[in-house]
């Protein structure tokens, strides 16, 4: 009887819980715990863990997370599940999808009869726990948020739905997390579906369970570093729990096998390897073996059906027929008692009730999260390297592998946290290294900060330092290494992310990269010309907010550009943008316009011949394509700028074909420095030839941002410099000489080189039953995608397809496909590739002139409908 009592007692409970909605709002924040009991704890590394919970979309990972929070007393355990906390905002709450990700700091005292044995590394006389928990969205537009929150913890939460399995995004949030070195555990969520919906037998539940669990080992090991060691999850280990958010009970495999070891008189670790697996109980025979048949040639149940699945399934469905008598005498066999409240209940109420009371879900993920989550003390040791740029012997460095909070100070901003000021913002980051303090003088460094230079460098004081919970904040003094922190006061000199130091010495940390590029634009302008002021300064706060969205003035036009992820992201940051960084003035909205590249597909068919405009200097250039690899490679920066000349001159001589004494003399990359195009000399002594690099320089940079089709970026151009005449007097041969005329060479090259344009193709990933694909089918056809491949669900009706659509059609595309398919499919787009667009965009009546003379036009660019004629740029000997 004791145990039950002291479990109920760590509840809120009801009545109590009643008065404090009373009360002023203040009063309910913290209930189990105080802020200093939080900052104790913060001073010791080893007893706090960071996480983020991150899964595919709908998996019930803000439902999850719930059940977590309430057990912390934040919310009454009534609510789990329905309240979906960490949801801040209205909309998120009224599309029932997470949008940004909320930081939230519990504490906890874990028992010893819930968790007897502690991890190694931690203080053996503190049973007190610090979660620092991130809830981060699960669409694929918004994985730039997944980034943010992966950056700031060490272990990731992974949440996958039972019924669909490992789905696509899955895979894309812990592709982030592993290229991260965070560490992941996994839930298999929603198994009330499993139960009440699919109604599976325990078998085919088992079967599911191991399928789920193998996809995921399949793209962690694909994924591994080496550094991390092993990281594969599996039950008998105790990284895999099973769940049910909505109705908040969880356990892992430790929990029954805890249950079970006084009954066969073994220990407790033993029996959980028991449960998973191969292995069945003979109860005849009184012993357990490895085969599905008995001594007497019946078959057995396997160990985990028997003895983890059926007695939740007959709980649940004796819950579900309020056959109470007989459900008080199976719980009273696991030491839980209803009270007389709870026998009131009935139903799905009364299930609810006696699962959460048997198994709460807080307990088997917090002991799951305690074991075997790293905590920053250890994770740190071993992220150091893929963090810090500086050498990793010095005293920053050194620091951040020990986690101590008495070493420099080194802090990560990985996102803006919008404050209930309306356009100020808290900036939410992680102390890696020494102590944060109010008042304290920092270096706020941003991400173009180089090392020794001054650009992006602030020295400021940051006026408060709190801790986040969901919407609210409390101040603390000063918060040590290994925790999560949001500061006031600062938000004026950082754009999105940044680095915090106090000592010269100190180089910034890695600026995250995002596996989403924003792809999809729109124009805005105010439907009064007076409230322009309004715009920039919301454009502004805007582009604090999320870390993705790009908010850019198209310099010929004048009008204000937001670039973004996909539709839905656009739709929010506009939503964002009118409502609350601008106070509802109107707005105009043009439709979404997507950015093109310009290429070529062979080299340029002669040789092409610029003078500038005192007919003095000649320059003869070719174009040429690069293969698309390495366009690649450039764009990830593993050939670039920065190389060594003659290991990378090497590298593209091997894998590419180039030639040797050309490819080091590469000149440059564009544009700004890093894009996907090369300019290269492949003269034979020229004179004076260095005088005039940079000014060809200059102008390569104007035509890659800008090609000769519709003004669009290019993409995979090489363009070589055969021979160049000078003349000999200097004063002929400046700048003003020389970037005129080095553009219209380029120019030149590229329309004698069969330019072509290229587009962003998304991949999309479509759920749907079996018998709504020819509605899909249809739908993609229409506008102009391909499936790339089919995968039938084993054991669901379900079918998984894979195809390549082109950004320009897809808007509206999920609308589209839910009206073919009667709301059954469901679309997930995330960018891909750039394919080129079929057809001449100089011949008449191809797609390809159509996109072209529309963005001409759009931009009003001369002639508009046609493309400038070849001997604008090209010169007669």
């Amino acid at each position: 009887h004791h145990q039950g009592r002291e479990k109920k007692s760590s509840f809120a409970k009801p009545h109590d819980a009643q008065q404090h909605d009373r009360t002023p709002h203040t009063a309910v924040t913290m209930v189990n715990f105080s802020v200093s009991d939080v900052r104790k704890i913060m001073g010791k590394p080893k007893n706090i863990r960071n996480m983020s919970v991150i899964a595919h979309v709908d998996h019930g990972k803000s439902t999850l997370t719930d059940s977590l929070v309430a057990a912390a007393g934040i919310i009454k355990a009534e609510d789990a599940g329905d309240r979906r906390i960490m949801d801040t905002r209205q909309d998120e709450q009224d599309r029932t999808i997470t949008i940004k990700s909320t930081g939230i700091s519990l504490h906890f005292h874990m028992k010893e009869e819930d968790c007897p044995t502690l991890p190694e590394d931690c203080d053996p006389d503190c049973r007190d726990f610090l979660f620092n928990l991130i809830d981060s969205p699960g669409h694929v537009d918004f994985s730039s948020e997944v980034t943010a929150a992966l950056r700031v913890t060490d272990g990731g939460l992974v949440v996958v739905d039972c019924v669909e399995g490992v789905s696509v995004q899955t895979e894309t949030v812990l592709r982030q997390a592993l290229s991260e070195r965070i560490k992941p555990v996994v839930t298999i969520n929603k198994l009330d579906r499993a139960f009440l919906e699919l109604q599976l037998d325990g078998e085919e539940q088992y079967q599911n369970y191991v399928r789920i669990i193998e996809n995921a080992n399949v793209i962690i090991s694909t994924y591994n570093d080496e550094t991390l060691g092993d990281v594969t999850v599996s039950p008998a280990a105790g990284t895999v729990a099973f769940s049910a958010g909505l109705h908040g009970w969880a356990f892992t495999l430790n929990k029954f096998a805890r249950m079970y070891a006084k009954k066969f008189g073994t220990d407790a670790v033993k029996m959980a390897k028991r449960l998973w697996g191969d292995s069945y109980y003979d109860a005849k025979a009184k012993k357990w073996t490895k085969n599905s048949t008995g001594a007497d040639g019946k078959a057995l149940k396997r160990a985990f059906v028997q003895f983890v699945l059926d007695p939740i399934a007959k709980v649940i469905q004796l819950g579900m027929n309020d056959k109470i008598p007989e459900l008080e005498k199976i719980l009273k066999g696991v030491g839980v008692e209803l009270s007389t409240s709870d026998k009131e209940k009935q139903a799905k109420k009364l299930m609810k009730r006696a699962m959460q009371l048997w198994l709460p879900a807080h307990e088997a993920l917090l002991e799951m999260m305690v074991m075997h989550l790293p905590s920053p003390a250890k994770a740190q040791a071993y992220r150091c390297a893929t963090l810090y740029t500086g050498p990793l012997d010095d005293k920053a460095a050194t620091s951040i592998k020990k986690c101590d909070p008495s070493g420099p100070l080194v802090l990560y901003v990985s996102k803006m946290v919008p404050t209930s000021d309306r356009g100020r913002f808290y900036a939410f980051g992680r102390v890696f290294s020494g102590t944060v303090k109010t008042g304290q003088k920092v270096r706020i460094l941003g991400p173009n900060y180089e090392m020794g230079k001054k650009d992006d460098l602030f020295h400021k004081s940051i006026q408060r330092t709190v801790v986040m919970m969901g919407k609210n904040a409390e101040p603390v003094e000063d918060v040590p290494a290994g925790n999560t922190v949001a500061m006031v006061g600062i938000d004026q000199y950082l754009s999105k992310c940044g680095t915090l130091t106090d000592s010269e010495e100190t180089h910034p940390l890695l600026s995250m990269k995002f596996s989403v590029s924003p792809v999809v634009r729109v124009a805005v302008e105010p439907k009064n010309t007076s409230d322009l002021p309004k715009l920039v300064e919301g454009l502004k706060r805007l582009s604090k907010s999320d870390p993705l969205v790009q908010c850019s003035i198209n310099e010929s036009t004048g009008e204000h550009i937001i670039a973004g992820a996909g539709e839905l992201h656009l739709e929010i940051c506009l939503k964002d943008l009118q409502e609350d960084y601008m106070g509802g003035t109107g707005l105009r909205i043009s439709d979404p316009v997507v950015s093109f590249c310009e290429t070529v597909e062979c080299e340029s068919s002669k040789m092409c011949l610029s003078k500038s405009p005192n007919k003095h200097n000649r320059l003869f250039v070719k174009a040429s394509p690069l293969p698309s690899e390495l366009c690649d490679e450039i764009d990830k920066g593993d050939v670039g700028p920065k190389a060594d000349p003659k290991a990378q001159a090497r590298h593209l001589a091997e894998e590419y074909d180039f030639d040797v004494t050309e490819a080091r003399k590469i000149w440059s990359f564009g544009p700004d420095q890093t894009g996907p195009n090369i300019v290269l000399d492949a003269t034979k002594g020229v004179q004076y030839l260095n005088e005039i690099k940079d000014s060809v320089v200059a102008g390569f940079m104007w035509v890659t941002k800008e090609g000769v089709l519709c003004e669009e970026q290019m993409r995979g151009v090489c363009f070589k410099i055969y021979d160049v005449t000078l003349h000999a007097d200097a004063i002929h041969r400046g700048g003003g000489q020389v970037i005129p005329t080095a553009r219209r060479v380029f120019y030149a090259s590229q329309m004698t080189a069969n330019p072509r344009l290229m587009e962003p193709i998304y991949n999309v990933d479509i759920m749907c039953p079996q018998q709504v694909i020819g509605g899909v089918y249809g739908c993609l056809n229409q506008r102009r995608g391909q499936v790339v491949e089919e995968i039938p669900r084993p054991g669901t009706p379900l079918c998984n397809i894979r195809a390549h659509l082109p950004v320009l059609e897809s808007f509206g595309f999920a609308a589209h496909l839910r009206s073919q398919t009667g709301g059954m499919a469901f679309p997930q787009c995330s960018f891909d590739h750039w394919a080129i667009v079929k057809g001449d965009p100089l011949e008449e009546g191809t797609k390809a002139r159509e996109i072209v003379l529309g963005i001409r036009k759009r931009k009003g660019l001369s002639p508009e409908d046609d493309l400038p004629p070849l001997d604008r740029f090209l010169d007669k000997m």
